[in-house]
C-alpha cells in the first residue's frame, strides 16, 4: 500500500542522513503517514520531523530539508516539500491517478481488497443473548458491528467464524421456566403466581399462549419443577427461532450456534478448572470456589463455584475460552459485549493467562447504550405492545438497510441516538438514503449508455484530467486504507463516513461533467470513472452489510 512505502521512504532517507551525518544518530519516532484535509497541502503529509526535533536537537524545518534531501520517492508520486512547522507533502501525479481507474475496473468486485491476515483464524462472537427473550436495538447494534467486522476481515485475508454463544442455563433460565409455568397455568385459567424475578412481557404471555393450543393441559399433569423445566426447552427452541429470524432480516447469519450447556456435557468446564487446579490459581473460601485473579493483577479474586455447588458465569466463561482457544486453537478471539460488561474484560484477560494463552490473542469490543428517538421524542415503549421495543419492531418500521448504516454511524465505544424519522426520510438529510442513491444514480447513468449503444471497453482514461474527474478518482483509491484501518482497529465506523464522502463527491462530479455527451471519447473515459465508482461503493454497501439498489 502506497501509505507504507511512503513510510519506508522516509524512514529510509533518515537513517541514510544520519549515516552521512547530516542528522544526529537518534532513535526514529513512528513514521506517520496521513491525508491532509487540505488539498493545498498535498495527498499525503508526514509530521515525523516535528517528533525527531528534540532528540537530533534541530528544528523541524531544518530536519525536513535535509530528509527531502535523501528521499528517493516511489513513481506514483509528482512532487514532495517542505511546509511549516515541518511537514513533508507528498502530491501524486495526474497520470497515474488515472490509470488507477483501469486497476479498479480490472479488480472488479475484488477491489480494496487486502492480504492483511494471511489465512490466520479469527473467531468472532456477537450478540450472544439470553434465550429468555426478544431482540432489541441493544442487540441490533452489536449485531450489525459484529456481522460487518466479519465481512471486512475476511476481505483482508483472514478466516473468520462468526458465533452466538446461547446461555441456556443457569438463573435466568430457570426463571424464564418459571415465568412460562405461571403464565400457562393462567391461560388454562388455573391460579399461579409469577416469580419476583421472573419475566414479565408480553412475549412470555404468547409464548404460553402457543403452548396450551398445540399441548392442551398436558403440562398440568407433572410436577410443577418437571413442567417448568419442559416447558423453558420448548420456549428457548421458540426464543431461538426468532432471534435467528430477526437476525436474517438484519442479514446477520452466524456459522456457529454454541450451547452453554455443552460446556459441562463435552468435558470442557472439568478440563479448564483441573488446568486452573494445577496452576494454583483455584482457592477454596467461604464454602466457595474461586479464581485468585489477585495473583495475576486483579483488584480482587473471583467466584467460579458458589457455595451451593453450582458454576457461576463467569466459571462457562472459563470453560467457553478454553475451549476457544486450547482446543479450537482460534489465532484471534473477538468478544463483542455489552457495555455493562466493561469490569469482566481484565478477569477474561487474567484467566487466559492463567490457562497459558496470551491474554493479547483476545480482544473484546463494548458496545454502548442506544437510544431511540422521534425526533426530538425518546421512544421508551412499543406502541404495538405497550412493552420494549423490539430490533424488529424498528427493523419494520425503517427497513433493514437503514438500520445496519445508522447502527455503523457511530463508534461503538460512544452512546448513539437512532432517530426513526430520519431513518425513512427520503432526502440528502437521511445519510442512507443520499449514499444508496448514488448507486442507483450510477446504476441509471450506465443503463442510458447502453440503450445509446455506448461500449466504454476502448475508452482511453488518459482523457480523465479535470479536477472533478480527479478528485472522484482520488477518493476511490481511499478504499483499500479504509479497509486496513477497519481491520486493524476494530472500527467499522469508518466505512459509512467513506460511503457518505465517496457519494458527495461523486455527486458534485455529476453536476461538474456530463457522463455522457457528443464528444464520444470523453464519454468513454467518464463512463469507465462511473463504473470504477460503481464498484467501489457497492464494494462499501457489501461490507456494510447493505444493498446497493439499481433503481430509487
Amino acid at each position: 500500500m502506497l501509505k507504507q512505502e511512503l513510510a519506508r521512504c522516509l524512514q529510509q532517507a533518515v537513517l541514510e542522513a544520519q549515516q552521512r551525518g547530516a542528522l544526529a544518530t537518534a532513535a526514529l519516532p513512528d513514521v506517520i503517514i496521513e491525508h491532509p484535509q487540505n488539498a493545498e497541502h498535498g495527498d499525503f503529509a508526514s509530521g515525523f520531523p516535528l517528533k525527531l526535533a528534540r532528540s537530533v536537537r534541530m528544528s523541524p524545518m531544518a530536519i525536513a530539508e535535509k530528509v527531502l534531501e535523501y528521499i528517493v520517492p516511489p513513481p506514483q508520486i509528482d512532487k514532495l516539500w517542505v511546509a511549516p512547522p515541518g511537514f513533508i507533502n507528498f502530491t501524486l501525479r495526474e497520470d497515474w491517478l488515472s490509470m488507477e481507474v483501469e486497476s479498479m475496473l480490472a479488480a472488479g468486485e475484488s477491489y480494496g481488497d487486502i492480504e492483511l491476515g494471511k489465512g490466520r483464524r479469527v473467531q468472532l462472537e456477537f450478540v450472544s443473548v439470553n434465550p429468555t427473550g426478544p431482540l432489541h436495538v441493544g442487540h441490533g447494534r452489536g449485531a450489525v458491528l459484529g456481522s460487518t467486522l466479519a465481512n471486512v476481515l475476511t476481505v483482508s485475508g483472514y478466516a473468520v467464524e462468526k458465533e452466538f454463544y446461547i446461555n441456556d442455563m443457569g438463573n435466568q433460565i430457570d426463571n424464564f421456566g418459571r415465568s412460562l409455568y405461571a403464565r400457562y397455568r393462567q391461560c388454562l385459567d388455573k391460579e399461579a403466581t409469577m416469580p419476583p424475578d421472573g419475566y414479565y412481557g408480553n412475549y412470555v404471555v404468547d409464548l404460553a399462549k402457543e403452548m396450551v393450543q398445540e399441548h392442551g393441559d398436558r403440562f398440568l399433569l407433572l410436577p410443577e419443577s418437571e413442567a417448568a423445566s419442559q416447558l423453558v426447552e420448548v420456549g428457548i427452541t421458540r426464543m431461538l427461532q426468532r432471534i435467528k429470524q430477526d437476525l436474517e432480516v438484519l442479514n446477520v447469519v452466524f456459522d456457529i450456534w454454541f450451547s452453554e450447556r455443552s460446556l459441562y456435557q463435552g468435558g470442557q468446564y472439568d478440563k479448564a478448572m483441573e488446568l486452573l487446579q494445577s496452576g494454583a490459581y483455584v482457592a477454596k473460601k467461604e464454602n466457595a470456589t474461586w479464581f485468585a485473579s489477585s495473583s495475576l493483577g486483579e483488584d480482587k479474586d473471583n467466584v467460579l463455584v458458589r457455595s451451593d455447588g453450582s458454576p457461576t458465569y463467569f466459571a462457562s466463561d472459563v470453560a467457553y475460552h478454553y475451549n476457544k482457544f486450547l482446543e479450537r486453537k482460534f489465532d484471534w478471539v473477538i468478544d463483542i459485549w455489552g457495555a455493562d460488561h466493561q469490569g469482566h474484560v481484565p478477569r477474561m484477560k487474567a484467566v487466559l493467562k492463567a490457562l497459558g494463552c496470551d491474554p493479547e490473542q483476545l480482544q473484546v469490543i463494548l458496545c454502548q447504550l442506544v437510544t431511540l428517538r422521534r425526533g426530538e421524542e425518546i421512544v421508551k415503549v412499543s406502541k404495538r405492545s405497550g412493552d420494549i421495543i423490539t430490533l424488529r419492531e424498528v427493523i419494520d418500521e425503517v427497513g433493514s438497510d437503514a438500520c445496519r448504516f445508522l447502527f455503523l454511524s457511530r463508534s461503538a465505544d460512544s452512546q448513539m441516538d437512532f432517530d426513526l424519522e430520519l431513518a425513512k426520510r427520503q432526502s440528502a438529510d437521511n445519510p442512507v438514503y443520499y449514499v444508496q442513491y448514488a448507486h442507483a444514480r450510477i446504476a441509471s447513468i450506465l443503463r442510458f449508455a447502453e440503450q445509446q449503444g455506448m461500449d466504454c471497453s476502448q475508452g482511453d482514461v488518459a482523457l480523465l484530467t479535470t479536477e472533478p474527474e480527479l478528485t472522484l478518482i482520488r477518493r476511490l483509491i481511499l478504499l483499500p486504507e479504509v479497509i486496513e484501518q477497519v481491520a486493524v482497529n476494530l472500527e467499522p465506523h469508518h466505512l459509512p463516513y467513506y460511503a457518505q464522502d465517496l457519494a458527495t463527491v461523486f455527486h458534485s462530479f455529476y453536476k461538474q461533467c456530463r457522463v455522457v455527451s457528443k464528444d464520444e471519447a470523453l464519454t468513454k473515459a467518464r463512463l469507465k470513472l462511473v463504473k470504477a465508482t460503481q464498484i467501489a461503493l457497492a464494494k462499501v454497501l457489501r461490507l456494510m452489510g447493505m444493498t446497493a439498489p439499481e433503481k430509487m
